[in-house]
């Protein structure tokens, strides 16, 4: 999975999960390590028999790439998009490394991205 910005290519991983994090301003610390968990724990791959919804992305040492998704946070109110919910932009950002931080912390560096 690859993640391009404005026609470039900011980053790619081989086998893994892509995870859109969309962070709302009800966030806590609480959450941020809850996900982290979950993501790094969630049995989505097969194991080396082939069943299915056995192995986590830990598991099988599968790379995880990130991205920044604040319409995620998006409620639909007639046909105007609203995202009053989404957490502000300088917020979000730090919260959002954060997140990396712990991911990484939790995980192996170099298979975050």
């Amino acid at each position: 999975s690859s993640s391009p910005v404005g026609g470039e290519q900011i980053s790619s991983i081989g086998r893994g999960l892509c995870v859109l994090l969309g962070i709302s301003l009800e966030d806590t610390q609480r959450e941020l390590e809850h996900m982290v968990r979950k993501i790094l724990n969630l049995r989505v791959f097969e194991d080396e028999s082939g069943k299915q919804w056995s192995k986590s992305v830990m598991d099988k040492q599968y790379e995880v790439l990130c991205v920044s998704q604040f319409t995620l946070q998006c409620i639909l109110k007639g046909n105007k998009p609203d995202y009053h919910m989404a957490m502000p932009t300088d917020q979000a950002e730090c919260f959002y490394n954060n997140f990396l931080e712990q991911l990484r912390r939790a995980y192996k560096p170099e298979l975050v991205k």
